[in-house]
C-alpha cells in the first residue's frame, strides 16, 4: 500500500536534500539546514513541519529552536514502498515486452 502523504513529503527535492542533510549531519535545526540550502529559514521550517506530518523527521526542543532528526523507520518504509512499485512496474514492463516480441513475431511469419 503507498502511502501518499509520505510520498508526496519525499516527492519535493528540497525536502529530499533536507533528508539527505539531517542524515548526513545526524539532524539539524531549521537555521542549520537554511545556510546549507538555497531557501529561507522560514521556508525550511514549512518543510520541515510537512516532513514532520509525513513522519520522516522528529522534532525535540534544542533552546530556542528545535532539532530535528530523521526517523529512519519510516524512512525504511519509504524504501520498502518503492521497492514495491520498483517490482510491480518492472513485471508489468517484461509483460508489454512479451506482447511486443509476440506482435513482432507474428508479423514476421506473416510476412514469410
Amino acid at each position: 500500500m503507498i502511502d501518499d502523504e509520505l510520498w508526496s513529503a519525499i516527492g519535493d527535492p528540497t525536502r529530499r536534500r533536507m533528508l539527505d542533510l539531517l542524515l548526513a549531519a545526524g539532524g539539524g535545526t531549521a537555521t542549520s539546514l537554511s545556510d546549507e540550502l538555497p531557501v529561507t529559514r522560514q521556508a525550511v521550517a514549512k518543510h520541515l513541519g510537512v516532513l514532520d506530518r509525513a513522519g520522516l523527521v522528529h522534532g525535540t526542543p534544542s533552546g530556542r529552536e528545535r532539532r530535528y532528526t530523521v526517523d529512519e523507520t519510516q524512512l525504511a518504509r519509504a524504501i520498502d514502498q518503492l521497492t514495491d512499485v520498483s517490482s510491480t512496474w518492472d513485471r508489468r514492463l517484461q509483460r508489454i515486452k512479451r506482447i511486443a516480441e509476440t506482435i513482432q513475431q507474428t508479423r514476421n511469419e506473416a510476412q514469410q
